[in-house]
């Protein structure tokens, strides 16, 4: 889920930032430190939104640094548990099929794939429901749930994705069902 958060702590300017605009210095310096950086408490750090308020810069001894206490929005995604995502299948192996959404990837299990026996054809990358015939490639939209969450700073965060619920899986399987079941009670 996307949030904007408003973050108030001490960023630090190097002296190669010095000749820069005071902003302009502070918001390099807070994009080096939370853009593209997974942190558990928050998520993905994404963009600094805006800066809303800049203290008076301090130097420490033995840091040719200045520490300014600086209050900015910071645009950040982060998955909930149980929150339902849209996202594309950009890679299927043999043990699943793996979901981008917004910044991060997770995992649809084979078995959370359908409520079906599922083949996989390796020289295609493409599952198989057994007596559905529905099948999911790379490139197909999906909607997921998320059932499981490891986001630790510095290792692999694992996000654990499910479709096998009433409106999820491939939006043609869902868009298809649709069609069914309108069909069914036009009769």
């Amino acid at each position: 889920m996307y949030r904007i958060l408003t973050i108030k702590t001490k960023i630090k300017v190097p002296p190669t930032r010095f000749g820069m605009p005071l902003k302009q210095a502070i918001k390099e310096s807070i994009a080096e430190k939370y853009e593209n950086v997974l942190d558990r408490n928050f998520g993905m750090g994404l963009t600094v939104v805006n800066i809303s308020e800049i203290g008076e810069g301090k130097i420490m001894p033995g840091d040719p640094s200045i520490h300014y206490l600086v209050t900015f929005d910071l645009l950040v995604f982060k998955p909930e548990l149980h929150e339902i995502i849209i996202g594309d299948v950009i890679d299927n192996t043999e043990f699943g099929a793996f979901v981008r959404f917004g910044p991060m990837d997770g995992l649809v299990h084979v078995s959370q794939l359908l409520n079906d026996y599922v083949s996989y054809d390796d020289k295609n990358a493409v599952f198989m429901g057994k007596e559905t015939k529905k099948t999911l490639k790379e490139g197909d939209p999906v909607r997921v749930r998320v059932i499981s969450i490891s986001m630790a700073p510095g290792k692999e965060n694992k996000i654990g994705l499910t479709m096998r619920q009433p409106n999820l899986g491939s939006l043609a399987w869902i868009e298809e069902e649709k069609r069914r079941f309108k069909k069914e009670g036009k009769k």
